[in-house]
């Protein structure tokens, strides 16, 4: 008798070590708390802006890594956390660059940074093994968007939103990559 409760006691702490689900942060939704929050405040900026960038899109110089995020939402739980916590942790990096041409308000680009900045700390503590290896050609792309489209249109208002609207789809595609861990398990 013993030692089924023993094995089902282990059972059940091995199906729960193994599974996206443990991490509590997620399981509670706060993860899309900050998803929510940090959307809302793209969208703030984009009410506050004066900006017009109709015709123009990033695409026509740097290219949407829709392979990058269908090669991560293959991967492991773990593999997709630590390719988010990367995706909000270079969107925070891209936003602490001189947006001053910008006609954001400065509060709300700090509080932008904080909530991605939060939300990268906490969903990084979801992740057991904390080996995971910097994907480099997510890396690479978020250096083409610094380049170039910031520096190359001197960090004008319009590349600034260029830049808010490429980072809308990405914390909408990162949330979607976080959102379907709760499902397959």
């Amino acid at each position: 008798m013993l030692n089924r409760i023993f094995f089902v006691c282990l059972s059940l702490s091995l199906y729960s070590a193994g599974s996206s689900l443990s991490c509590r942060w997620i399981m509670d939704h706060k993860f899309r708390q900050h998803s929510e929050n940090s959307l809302a405040l793209l969208d703030t900026m984009a009410n506050n802006s004066t900006n017009t960038t109709e015709d123009a899109e990033v695409e026509d110089t740097v290219a949407f890594p829709n392979l990058l995020y269908r090669q991560a939402s293959k991967a492991s739980a773990e593999d997709q956390l630590a390719f988010t916590v990367q995706i909000l942790n270079e969107t925070a990096a891209l936003f602490e660059e001189d947006h001053s041409s910008a006609s954001w308000e400065e509060n709300t680009v700090e509080d932008f940074v904080n909530v991605v900045t939060r939300q990268a700390d906490n969903l990084r503590s979801c992740i057991r093994s904390h080996g995971h290896k910097t994907n480099k050609k997510l890396q690479m792309y978020f250096m083409k968007l610094s380049s170039h489209v910031i520096k190359k249109m001197g960090h004008s208002a319009e590349a600034w939103e260029l830049i808010r609207k490429e980072i809308k789809t990405h914390l909408m595609r990162a949330d979607q990559l976080v959102s379907s861990l709760l499902t397959t398990n």
